[in-house]
Formats: structure tokens, C-alpha cells, sequence
């Protein structure tokens, strides 16, 4: 080796020592993966490289056979993974080696639960898989120059795996990456050529990157001699081979490596399209959200290749936003290979391979919705937030989003997600017209809600909407199969339908005969309420707050007021519950006493509806006097 300079020691980021803490002492039970890891980094490099020589061929520096090569040394205890991709000068390997730098790092470590399958799908997913070689390794080396750059700019990376890491410049004639994994006594099994081989075969047959292995000598060959490299992988792209010649687990390896995920995927879709536009897609659901589900710009997309060469990892171009936890491949034989990411957003074929890969998904979730109950649920629970987020982002196919949607509901009143539209709509009383649901902060709060006390009287199920998205939904889901959506929450409640004639004569005497205390109640709380009046929707609860029909729901108020927006929102109307002890008793005070009951009844009321009160501090001293009887 030649001499090396510029050598420092540096300190691992302090999440990456506590992720590495994590893996070498609980996370992996299975450590064969960790050839699977660095052979798919490899292969990364390898995409990298040729996507940059498309506009700069002399990255390739006369070494345009791209490949990874995996060997070993039982003498030494040796392990090394090396390609001739696009490599890594002394700022990469700090960045990607040292530290971590995801901006959902915090979150994805807070993740952690210390249940080693759960957390190796997270790991899996974050995208750390280099730190996988200190599973098996007391010591790892990496030696690395980026194309392009001089052979005296190369660059040598170690350490042990504990609190830091050497640096060093280093001469190296050679373009792209070596990984050297330093081998205990008791991880020598890898150090046998049979068992690479088969962990290649099992994890990493389907890289389209040739992946080559000494070939096995004779007692009697020459030990000095270089070595002969053989093949042990396919090295074709496996989704353009047939779907009769790929196996589930072919399927199932191939998801592993594009979407960075150790679980297998819930489903996935395979397509070759051939006529005007040729191109394959090969499209996974997977089963567990991924850590950056709910980051501005996930880490991972769709990859795009174009004539099986890397262009891009997509995040929006080719899946919407709310299909954004979709994986997979897209490998068109029609665009062109020097296509840029900013040119893929006005490709009109791009356009087209979207609209198609949209189609696919939804198609499968139906069929998945009708045939495998047990299977959407699943989907349901990992995903759903997200996928309601379609009602308002795609109108051309709010229909079929809105056919597959699920709902809690009063019906059973289940925290799990099971009911459907259609569902709701085939146990709809007769008379009933509208689909009714009810929004709140959390699930319990939704069903506690007093705008439902009379749809239980009346036995007329209530949708049960707890998810902060739901206020986005519900503003544009104003009808499905011709069944308006309709707030509990909004408007005066007409359930006429419902009644009979017996109960509209005591409504209309109520509202007679509290008309006096309806306007009392008005002038002591003033501009805080549109109006009071006497309520159709209350049994149990003395009072509720109701904004009109057109106006943003309460929970829709807060969100848009977090987010910033001054917006002019409607004053709500407090309705009164004629029929409760306390209203009664309210219509026989005056005074200061009224004022402070009618003023605790408002905040009690906006606080059944998850709104915060301006002066905390006031109601509870008002609230201690009423009870002190003061």
C-alpha cells in the first residue's frame, strides 16, 4: 500500500453510534444480510456512475465493464466487496460514512422499540445498510476514489465500530469502492466460497450488475496465480425477464433492494407494455409504512431506468403524493437516455406512464378490497391516512378512492378501521338520506362526541373521523353514489324524517317556551356565538357548539390557524338541551351568577369539541366558585 496523508481521527455522529450500538448487539439475528447490504451499495454505485457518464463518458476511464466483486481470505479472515461505480472522495466518505443524513433522523430513531424484527425493517428502510458489515466484522476498511479524480486523491476509511473512525489520503489507481470486512474467529464461516455463493444466490440474484467470485481452484493450481473471476449472479434485469421464469422470491429479493426494506412487500404489480410506448413496471406495496411516510421529500420512490439504465430515484413524477409509499421499477425503451429530472415533468409520456401505474395500483387494492378482506385491512392500517389524502388530490379518480375507503362508525363503534361507503349506505334508515359522520382529535373524543346522542336515540349510524386528514377529506367528499356527506357538527339538524309527529310538537314548544333564555343566553355571551337556540341533536349533554353548514368545521379552524392561515371563520351557535337538569336550572338565575353560568356552559362546550380556552385560568377559578356555591 502506498503511504497515506491527511490523517485524522473523527468522532461518529452521535446517531449513528447509537444506531451502530443497536445493530451489533440486538438487531440482526440473520447476519448473512450483510453481503446482501453492501452488494446492493455496490450496485447503487455502480447505477450512479452510469447515469453520470451519460453526460461525461470519461468517468468510465477506460473500465467500462461495470461489475462487483466479492472475495475472500481465510487466512487473514478477510471479506471484501468491491465495484468500479462511481466512488467516493474524502467529503462523500465523511457524509455517508460518519454521519447520517437523513432529515428524519431523530424520528426514525425515536422509531426504534428495541423488538429486533421491527426494528430491522425500520433500519432496513432508513437506508443504513453499509453499518450492516459491523454485524459480522471486529473491523471494516474502506478504500474508495471517485471518477474523475486523480489516482493520488483516493481515499482510506476504518474503524472498529466504536466511538470513531480514521481518515486518510491515499493512492489508489482504481475507480469505485472496496469494502474489507475484518473478520472475528467466530464469524469464519464467511470466509468459505460455497457460502457467499449461496448468500449472493439467495439475496442478490436478481442485481442486473454482474456480481463475480474467484472461481473455486484445484488441490493442484497455483496459489500465487491471479485469480479467475466467474460469474454467480444472472446479472440481467430481473423485471424484463418473463414472469414464468421469476419466482416469489425472486419478486420478494428485488423489493428488498429498491425499497431499502429487510420485510417482504404486501403485493406487487408486474407489467410489460408494448404498442406506441414500450415500457416494464414493476410496482410493490409494501407492508409496513416506511419512517419517511410523512416527510415533505421521502428518501425512496419509484427508480426509472431508462433501456436498464439508472436515471432516478422518482418521488413525484411518476406516483402522486398519496400513493407515495408505492416501490418499484419503471424501465422504459422510449425516452431518452440523457432525459433530466427537471425534463420529467413536462414529458408527456411520463404523464402517461403515471396515469397507467395509478391505475394498476388502484385495480389491485380493489380486487384486494373484494377478495383478500383480511389482506386490505392490513394495507388499511399501514396506509390509509395517506391514501385518503387522493379524495382531494386526484379528482379523476375520487370515486374509486372514495369506494375504497374505511371508516369506524357508530355501528360497532371499533377503533379499527373496517367500514365502507358502501357498507354505511346498505344500513342507511329508511328515510335517511344523507351519510352522516362526526370529526374530532382522537377516536375516543369522536365517540364520546354529544352531537351523536340523538342519531343513537334514533339508532342512524355516524361515520367516526379522528385523523387530522379527515378535515381535508370530507371538504372534498361532498357526496358518494348520489348520498350527500353531511357534518353532525354543522347546521341545524334536520332528522325530521326520523320523527314523529309527537316529537315535532315538543320540539316547537321547547323552542316556544325557552325563546326568553335563548336570548339571555345570546346577550351574555355576545360575539363569541352566531346565535343560541334550543337543540334537536342533544339527550344527554346540557349544550354543544355548531358551526354553519358552509363553514369550516372546528377542527378544520385549528389546523388552518396551526398552519398560520388568518382566515375569517364562522362564529358557532350554541344549541341547548331544553330537557337537561342544568339548563333548567340556568333559566331560573340572574345576575352575575347567570353570566358566569352561561359563560362556563360556552367553554364546557368548546372544550367537548377539542378547542382550547383563551383564559384557562379564569374558568377553573369561575368553575371552583360555582361549585363552592358562591
Amino acid at each position: 500500500m502506498s503511504a497515506e496523508t491527511d490523517s485524522e481521527t473523527l468522532e461518529f455522529q452521535a446517531e449513528v453510534q447509537q444506531l451502530l450500538s443497536l445493530m451489533i448487539h440486538s438487531v440482526y439475528s440473520n447476519r448473512e444480510v450483510f453481503l446482501r447490504e453492501l452488494v446492493s451499495n455496490a450496485s447503487d454505485a455502480i447505477d450512479k456512475l452510469r447515469f453520470e457518464a451519460l453526460q461525461n463518458e470519461a468517468l468510465f476511464e477506460n473500465d467500462p465493464e461495470l461489475k462487483i466483486r466479492v472475495s475472500y481470505d481465510p487466512e487473514a479472515r478477510t471479506v471484501t466487496v468491491t465495484d468500479n461505480g462511481i466512488g467516493m472522495d474524502r467529503d462523500d466518505v465523511v457524509e455517508n460514512l460518519g454521519t447520517i443524513a437523513h432529515s428524519g433522523t431523530r424520528r426514525f430513531l425515536e422509531q426504534l422499540t428495541g423488538d429486533q424484527q421491527q426494528d430491522a425493517q425500520l433500519i432496513g428502510q432508513f437506508g443504513v445498510g453499509f453499518y450492516s458489515a459491523f454485524v459480522v466484522a471486529e473491523r471494516v476498511e474502506v478504500f474508495s476514489r471517485k471518477a474523475g479524480v486523480e489516482p493520488r486523491y483516493g481515499v482510506h476509511w476504518r474503524s472498529d465500530g466504536q466511538a470513531g473512525y480514521e481518515i486518510a489520503t491515499v493512492e489508489r489507481p482504481e475507480r469505485g469502492t472496496s469494502v474489507v470486512l475484518h473478520l472475528p474467529e467466530s464469524q469464519q464461516e464467511f470466509c468459505d466460497g460455497q457460502r457467499l455463493r449461496s448468500i449472493i444466490r439467495k439475496y442478490s440474484d436478481h442485481i442486473s450488475v454482474p456480481i463475480e467470485m474467484p472461481a473455486e481452484r484445484s488441490g493442484d493450481e497455483d496459489e500465487e496465480q491471479a485469480p479467475e473471476w466467474e460469474l454467480v449472479n444472472r446479472a440481467s434485469a430481473l423485471w424484463m425477464r418473463p414472469k414464468s421464469e421469476i419466482s416469489e422470491e425472486d419478486y420478494k429479493e428485488l423489493y428488498k433492494h429498491v425499497a431499502h426494506d429487510f420485510s417482504e412487500p404486501l403485493t406487487w404489480m408486474h407489467n410489460h407494455v408494448e404498442g406506441r410506448q414500450a415500457y416494464v413496471s414493476l410496482l410493490y406495496i409494501p407492508k409496513h409504512p416506511p419512517f419517511d411516510l410523512y416527510e415533505q421529500k421521502p428518501a425512496h420512490g419509484i427508480k426509472l431506468y431508462v433501456r436498464r439504465v439508472f436515471i432516478t430515484e422518482d418521488t413525484e413524477h411518476l406516483m402522486p403524493r398519496y400513493l407515495r409509499f408505492v416501490r418499484g421499477v419503471v424501465d422504459s425503451d422510449d425516452l431518452p437516455l440523457n432525459i433530466s429530472r427537471e425534463m420529467l415533468q413536462h414529458n408527456p409520456m411520463i404523464s402517461s406512464i403515471r396515469s397507467a401505474s395509478v391505475k394498476r395500483v388502484l385495480d389491485r387494492l380493489e380486487r384486494m378490497a373484494n377478495n383478500e378482506p383480511e389482506t386490505y385491512a392490513e394495507f388499511w392500517q399501514a396506509f390509509g391516512r395517506v391514501f385518503k389524502e387522493g379524495v382531494a388530490e386526484d379528482p379523476g379518480n375520487r370515486e374509486r378512492i372514495a369506494k375504497l375507503l374505511r371508516f369506524s362508525s357508530t355501528h360497532e363503534e371499533k377503533e379499527t378501521p373496517d367500514v365502507s361507503l358502501d357498507d354505511y349506505i346498505a344500513r342507511m334508515k329508511e328515510g335517511q338520506e344523507k351519510i352522516y359522520y362526526v370529526t374530532a382529535e382522537s377516536f375516543n373524543a369522536a365517540r364520546n362526541s354529544p352531537h351523536l346522542e340523538v342519531f343513537r336515540r334514533h339508532g342512524v349510524e355516524v361515520l367516526i373521523l379522528p385523523d387530522p386528514v379527515d378535515e381535508w377529506l370530507v371538504a372534498h367528499l361532498s357526496e358518494y353514489d348520489g348520498k350527500p356527506l353531511a357534518s353532525v357538527a354543522k347546521g341545524e339538524l334536520d332528522l325530521d324524517s326520523l320523527a314523529d309527529e309527537g316529537e315535532k310538537e315538543q320540539r316547537q314548544e321547547q323552542e316556544k317556551a325557552y325563546e326568553g333564555l335563548c336570548g339571555r343566553l345570546q346577550e351574555a355571551l355576545g360575539e363569541q356565538v352566531s346565535e343560541v337556540r334550543v337543540s334537536h341533536r342533544l339527550t344527554d349533554s346540557p349544550a354543544c357548539l355548531v358551526v354553519g353548514e358552509h363553514d369550516f368545521g372546528m377542527g378544520m379552524q385549528r389546523l388552518l390557524q396551526a398552519a398560520g392561515h388568518n382566515l375569517p371563520m364562522g362564529k358557532p351557535s350554541l344549541e341547548i338541551n331544553p330537557e337537561h337538569a342544568l339548563i333548567r336550572r340556568l333559566d331560573a338565575e340572574s345576575g352575575e351568577r347567570f353570566s358566569d353560568l352561561a359563560l362556563t356552559l360556552y367553554e364546557q362546550s368548546l372544550l367537548a369539541e377539542g378547542g382550547q380556552l383563551q383564559d384557562p385560568a379564569a374558568y377553573v377559578k369561575r368553575v371552583n366558585a360555582l361549585l363552592a356555591g358562591e
